[in-house]
């Protein structure tokens, strides 16, 4: 099973959630996953997580362009901005490819209240737009 690897939060819906290390059945039972050959939170590129609609990820029918999203880890604080939301079929890879700037794309089954197994996905984009490392987190947090 995969091991913890973030905290991700979402302040205005008060949401917290530990984010594990993979994207199978077991690892989903625990909570998000990230997706092994994405980057890391905080890093250049595309961060993916997925979780199950009808659990972890049912907030993300609140979410809302604008909304901050928080991933904290042992490297830091990164703060993305939502910037999209869209519903793609399952077959659509766009929100799993490499990307050239920081982007996190948070990933679900949809619709959010189906029964049975959805056909569709959907998919929260967001951007970083603050990095704070470890180090700097921690020195403001003496202050």
């Amino acid at each position: 099973m995969g091991e913890p690897v973030a905290k991700l939060s979402i302040p205005r819906l008060g949401t917290e959630l530990y984010v594990f290390e993979g994207t199978d059945g077991p690892d989903l039972r625990l909570g998000p996953g990230h997706m092994p050959g994405t980057v890391m939170p905080g890093d250049k590129g595309n961060c993916v997580i997925a979780a199950h609609r009808d659990t972890h990820f049912r907030v993300l029918k609140d979410v809302h362009q604008g909304d901050q999203i928080v991933l904290e880890n042992s490297a830091g604080r990164f703060v993305y901005v939502v910037d999209d939301t869209s519903i793609v079929r399952p077959t659509n890879t766009r929100p799993l490819q490499p990307t050239r700037s920081a982007v996190l794309n948070l990933i679900t089954c949809y619709p959010f209240y189906y029964l049975g197994h959805a056909p569709k996905r959907f998919i929260v984009t967001a951007k970083l737009e603050e990095p704070l490392s470890a180090s700097v987190h921690y020195h403001q947090q003496l202050r």
